[in-house]
């Protein structure tokens, strides 16, 4: 028996399973809202305040 889980968008229940090329989501929509919330800044990686990639130093290969 195939685990379900829910749509992280709409909350519908998919299997989880190979066949469903959209997974975890239900469908090609509910995938594409979600690339739209992450292009659009809604979700965010944390990290602490202030701290940005220009922070940190870079590896140099000389």
């Amino acid at each position: 028996m195939p685990a379900v889980v829910k749509c992280p968008t709409c909350g519908t229940e998919v299997a989880w399973v190979p066949d469903n090329k959209f997974r975890p989501f239900c469908s090609e929509r509910c995938k594409q809202i979600d690339l739209g919330a992450w292009a659009s800044e809604k979700y965010v990686i944390g990290g602490k305040p202030g701290e940005t990639s220009a922070d940190q130093p870079e590896d140099e290969d000389d």
